[in-house]
């Protein structure tokens, strides 16, 4: 079974590159960040065409998420992260797809910090503390994946002090992460590839594609019990290297 995340940044300007990658790779299950698209705007046909059928939360503009299942039908549990029923932004969606409960998360990015939309991007990680304690508490098994907007590591920056300011390299958010990790789950990539950067991100500016200057943003978190599970974990970074790309890369991983 491969899970895959995927931040396509507007899927329906990506739909040609999103389609691609689906009739290569053929994952199982996909959590798609920031679709750009209201509710009625999302691409259900062409992606059932493709193989896969798909629950999805969108937003004009910005935000949006939606999970895809391959031959298989995603049974929606959750359409919003608990805690804040005033926050309206399209970045959580949670189904069940064959016995495994599977969370799209679109953190904020936080940027410019310090200020309201770092303040917003801290509170709404608390919240997703909160949520994912319960999740394990339900003794499911749980896969947290998609754009956490967070560089764990330095291990996962290219290595330049560019992005010293950069809400998604700040002490705060890197150890809320830590406290997610702390209660039992797995950082998949980072489990079956200890020593390597893993890119999922290139930025658009100063040629940073060409010159593999990455971070990882992109994350799956997997519950305890799928730890003996995980088989292998990756990147298709080749992708990030097509026409009109979005600047992720899908990022994997299996569970046998």
């Amino acid at each position: 079974m491969r899970i895959a995340t995927f931040n396509i940044n507007d899927v329906n300007r990506r739909l040609p590159n999103l389609l691609a990658w689906l009739a290569k790779e053929k994952p199982d299950v996909v959590c798609l960040q920031e679709l750009k698209a209201e509710n009625d705007d999302f691409p259900a046909g062409a992606i059932k065409v493709a193989g896969y059928k798909a629950v999805w939360s969108g937003q004009r503009s910005w935000n949006g998420v939606a999970i895809l299942a391959r031959d298989a039908e995603p049974v929606l549990t959750r359409t919003e992260l608990p805690g804040d029923p005033e926050d309206k932004q399209a970045r959580y969606i949670e189904a069940a797809v064959r016995g495994v409960i599977v969370a799209s998360i679109y953190l904020p990015n936080g940027n410019p910090q310090p200020g309201p939309k770092f303040t917003y991007k801290l509170a709404w990680f608390e919240r997703l503390i909160a949520h994912a304690a319960t999740l394990l508490a339900a003794g499911v098994p749980v896969v947290l994946a998609g754009d956490y907007n967070v560089v764990p590591t330095d291990q996962d920056t290219y290595g330049t002090r560019s992005y010293a300011k950069n809400a998604l390299l700040q002490p705060e958010p890197r150890e809320a992460y830590r406290r997610l990790l702390d209660q039992g789950w797995t950082d998949a990539l980072r489990e079956l590839h200890p020593s390597e950067a893993m890119f999922t991100f290139w930025d658009y500016k100063r040629d940073r594609w060409s010159r593999d200057a990455g971070l990882r943003l992109d994350h799956l978190l997997v519950s305890p019990d799928l730890k003996p599970r995980l088989n292998r974990a990756g990147v298709d970074r080749w992708i990030r290297g097509e026409p009109d790309a979005s600047d992720h890369a899908p990022a994997w991983i299996e569970l046998s």
